[in-house]
């Protein structure tokens, strides 16, 4: 199947071919002509990095009408950095469809500058849960017009301990709309998600569930806590020219490996929580710049990130 055969609009058509898009992913071609033409629930069960975000903004950006001057679609997430993310790729999507606005919210950051976007319009909002909550609480945020609301890594925010925000959110939405959930798991609570606030929905499973990229290669290496620095800086040394992420459990033991290994010499730099927005988006413009060989990051902090040519995890 090629883009053309989904039904997409010529001017996203144009836009997708600009972003260098040849043909829809296994995600896509399952979801994309389904949404265009159905108003019937979808869970997709897909790996990150599968081209979700397309899956469903293409769909929703082709039957957004124009002339409804409210927010039709509400997309939540569960880090700031995917909530971004989301926004850079509708943005490209909707290039040329003038008048189309995409407000990304999310903690962290001026609620005020949020205020504002939102006041001046929009057809979607991508958002994490407590910002998007907090909003409706104060009725600065109105959902109950919209036509699609989507659950991106629901599996991740219920994870998070968004459950209770996730279900205030969700008990204020129309009951008239499209609810499609995106998730690399199906635990107990997602399936309990599904039953109460999804109706006869289709599922779509692409790749094995929790599987792997096939192109990586796993190794481990059994330590000592007080020799792991010590065996990261080896790696690092036997492969000089390493792009990484290096995982940590916490925003302390983030800030200590970035430390150590900028006191070594490395160029690294951490990525946590406790970074205001401004000094995470500087790290990663540093990071996919390559002026930075490794990033430490916390596993919350680096979900959804989109960075290319990665040597090492």
């Amino acid at each position: 199947m090629t883009f053309e055969e989904t039904g997409l609009k010529p001017e996203i058509l144009k836009a997708i071919a600009e972003m260098g898009f040849e043909n829809p992913t296994p995600i896509q071609e399952a979801t994309i002509s389904h949404l265009i033409s159905s108003t019937q629930d979808l869970v997709a069960l897909a790996q990150t990095g599968t081209g979700k975000t397309a899956a469903f903004g293409l769909p929703v950006i082709n039957n957004t009408s124009m002339e409804i001057k409210q927010v039709q679609t509400l997309i939540l997430c569960p880090t700031r950095e995917l909530c971004l993310q989301i926004t850079r790729d509708m943005d490209k999507y909707s290039k040329f469809i003038p008048g189309f606005r995409t407000i990304p919210v999310y903690g962290g950051a001026d609620i005020t500058k949020q205020i504002r976007e939102l006041k001046s319009g929009g057809q979607v909002v991508v958002g994490t849960p407590g910002r998007v909550h907090d909003l409706i609480r104060r009725k600065l945020l109105n959902i109950s017009a919209i036509r699609w609301l989507i659950l991106d890594e629901a599996d991740e925010m219920l994870t998070m301990g968004f459950k209770e925000e996730l279900d205030a959110i969700l008990s204020t939405t129309p009951k008239e709309k499209q609810t499609l959930l995106f998730s690399a798991t199906m635990p107990t609570e997602i399936a309990s998600m599904k039953s109460k606030y999804l109706h006869d929905a289709i599922e779509i499973s692409v790749g094995k569930r929790n599987a792997g990229a096939e192109n990586v290669d796993h190794h481990y290496y059994m330590v000592h806590a007080k020799d792991k620095y010590e065996t990261l800086k080896r790696i690092a040394d036997n492969y000089p020219d390493c792009y990484a992420i290096v995982f940590c459990r916490t925003r302390m033991e983030t800030r200590d490996v970035a430390e150590q290994f900028m006191a070594d010499g490395y160029n690294a730099d951490a990525l946590h929580g406790d970074l205001s927005q401004s000094q995470r988006d500087g790290v990663m413009a540093r990071f996919r710049g390559k002026q930075l060989q490794m990033l430490i990051a916390t596993d919350v902090a680096a979900r959804g990130l989109d960075v290319t040519e990665l040597t090492h995890v």
